[in-house]
């Protein structure tokens, strides 16, 4: 269903300053916090004592606390004491690997011996100061991967995002896909069109006249597990489109980092990543929101796409030219889970 020996985002810095945070990911139970040293940690939501959630206790001096009975665990899941007990025969429980990065919180569900830090994706723009990020959080019930197949197929923005990035020159425009390696690339490209809304706003923001024709191009890379980052942008017809010059044009990357919870379920980073007027927080926070209803579109269409999928899992789905990127991209993440199960 989904590779475990691998880093999937767990959740932002944010979400474990001074509490602990229970999420199930790839089917584990884990709960995040934060050690003495302020490095994150992450193990088992269960108290070897009598199993409640970790989650529920509070962090002291860097220990997690169980919120039944007092129980203190270390990071590495060894339990260090418990009010009025002595604790050398208590069971240890499992620990995860965490890494903080690109500012998220990582986390290796698999065999720990095979954490690498160094396998965890590369974000160019996170650390570079002529970028800027905002983004959130969706918690979707869905499989994961029809959330990596709506992305590698965007000609779903007519119809869902009909009032914000969708227009009819999308469905016109000829879609390739290509493999390279492990990552499945989709990409289009429309020349001489009116930017829609989302767009136009986008250019009024960067300086640019929002009323001329431009050329827009989106460029979906896939990369497993379940990553994937998607180059938009539009520049004034005739600079260049996607090669044009920084004045010419607004572009961004949309951030998709798609973290399998269940079979029928994700959680869902999702931000924006652009390299014009980094520094206005306005904007971000602008943008954000605006990016966050159009995904709150996705979220409907695949809840439910999911259901009818549930109510009636006999019936094949038709795959089209369209569907290529996605397709590709399952075949890697097959490709991942058949390799695991050798090892």
């Amino acid at each position: 269903m989904y590779p475990k020996n691998t880093w999937y985002v767990a959740c932002t810095p944010d979400e474990i300053d001074g509490r602990p945070l229970g999420r199930q990911i790839c089917g584990e139970k884990i709960v995040f916090y934060r050690g003495a040293d302020g490095k994150p940690a992450a193990v088992e939501d269960f108290c070897p004592h009598r199993g409640a959630p970790l989650s529920l206790g509070f962090v002291r001096d860097g220990q997690l606390v169980c919120g039944y009975h007092g129980l203190e665990m270390g990071c590495e899941g060894k339990v260090l004491s418990m009010p009025g007990q002595r604790v050398r025969g208590f069971p240890c429980i499992r620990s995860y690997p965490v890494e903080q990065r690109y500012g998220f919180i990582w986390v290796w569900t698999g065999e720990s011996e095979l954490a690498d830090p160094a396998l965890i994706h590369h974000l160019e723009w996170a650390d570079n100061p002529e970028w800027a990020y905002g983004g959130g959080l969706y918690h979707i019930q869905c499989d994961y991967r029809l959330m990596i197949d709506n992305l590698m197929d965007l000609t779903h923005e007519t119809y869902v995002h009909a009032s914000s990035i969708g227009q009819k020159e999308i469905d016109e425009a000829a879609v390739h896909t290509r493999v390279e390696g492990e990552q499945v690339i989709t990409s289009r490209y429309m020349e001489n069109i009116m930017a829609p809304p989302f767009w136009r706003a986008a250019l009024r923001a960067n300086g640019l006249a929002d009323d001329v024709p431009v050329d827009r191009w989106q460029i979906c890379r896939f990369t497993p597990p379940s990553h994937v980052l998607i180059e938009v942008g539009v520049a004034h017809a005739g600079k260049g489109g996607y090669d044009a010059a920084p004045e010419h044009k607004a572009a961004s990357i949309v951030v998709d980092f798609i973290t399998p919870e269940s079979a029928t379920s994700h959680w869902y980073f999702w931000g924006m990543a652009r390299n014009f007027k980094p520094e206005d927080q306005e904007l971000t926070a602008t943008i954000r929101t605006g990016q966050g209803k159009i995904f709150g579109e996705d979220q409907e269409m695949l809840e439910l796409q999911q259901a009818n999928l549930l109510r009636h899992p006999e019936r094949k789905l038709l795959m089209l030219n369209i569907d290529a990127g996605g397709v590709q991209s399952r075949r890697v993440i097959d490709q991942w889970l058949q390799q695991e199960r050798k090892v």
